[in-house]
């Protein structure tokens, strides 16, 4: 378990919380991937000195070590059992954000490392875990969730959106919520019920290095790419955010906006865009926890 500074992952006691990766990399090939670029900067060592991996594509035939994924790709998909075995150490209530470095509902991962996950879940009921995932087609078949799961899918445009709320009504969970971030196209938010299957929305822009970004930037250039402190966002449009806090309102659905978007929000406010108590509490961003 390590400190977090990802604002939404918070201790029930509202301090900040944790990330544990008993899973680390990934096979969904987002261009944007912030693991991936620590996988291959300053974890890469420590990640290929870990050979507990998922099985190598059989249909391929490496010649030798020097051309399969899990020797030469430190985001090769890896199992780190000894993790979850410091979450069940820790008494005290905790936030934790499972496997921010991987995801944990891949095709690719063996059941039997989930399950692994779900029992720890359930033997250590103080702590809150926090889950994201973009393949939430595989949520149904480990459900009901346990009460102390809180269930997430991350969308970034109105097709991961509907999928969210399809495969998120499927399940039973004591929260199940949806991550904008990033936030690329606009989803159409206005089927959005009144809590009876999403009861928090998160929304972020699309964070990196100046470096990073030139893909991302290059396939949505009608995306503002903008400064935060030592980092580059993609920034969403405002009345898509707008879209969907007025929906989240109508719904009666608890709101996030990450700090990623401050210039856009305040921006907007200045420029008279947005009202601004339905973006602002105080002078601070609104971020609403789910009851």
């Amino acid at each position: 378990m390590n400190p977090t500074l990802i604002e939404w992952t918070l201790n029930p006691d509202g301090t900040q919380g944790y990330t544990s990766n008993s899973k680390t990399g990934c096979l969904n090939g987002c261009p944007y991937c912030y693991a991936r670029k620590l996988a291959h900067g300053r974890l890469k060592q420590r990640y290929l000195a870990n050979r507990d991996t998922i099985a190598s594509d059989p249909l391929k035939k490496y010649s030798s070590w020097q051309f399969d994924p899990k020797y030469i790709d430190p985001f090769y998909p890896r199992w780190w059992p000894e993790r979850l075995e410091q979450i069940r150490k820790h008494k005290k209530p905790a936030g934790i954000f499972l496997n921010d470095m991987s995801d944990w509902m891949g095709d690719y991962w063996p059941e039997e490392w989930t399950e692994q996950e779900f029992q720890i879940m359930r033997d250590c009921p103080q702590h809150r875990f926090y889950t994201l995932t973009k393949q939430p087609q595989n949520l149904p078949k480990w459900g009901p969730f346990p009460d102390n799961c809180w269930v997430g899918v991350t969308a970034t445009d109105d097709l991961g959106y509907g999928l969210a709320i399809k495969y998120l009504a499927e399940i039973e969970a004591t929260v199940k919520f949806i991550s904008f971030e990033p936030l690329l196209e606009s989803p159409a938010v206005v089927n959005l019920t009144h809590g009876e299957v999403i009861k928090w929305l998160i929304i972020g822009a699309c964070t990196g290095s100046l470096n990073s970004l030139k893909y991302t930037a290059m396939m949505y250039p009608e995306l503002p790419l903008l400064p935060h402190g030592k980092m580059w966002t993609l920034q969403p449009k405002i009345d898509w955010v707008q879209e969907i806090v007025e929906a989240a309102d109508r719904a009666g659905v608890a709101m996030f906006l990450k700090n990623n978007l401050r210039t856009l929000v305040l921006d907007g406010v200045a420029k008279h865009q947005i009202d601004r108590s339905k973006f602002l509490m105080d002078r601070e961003l609104r971020q609403e926890m789910p009851e």
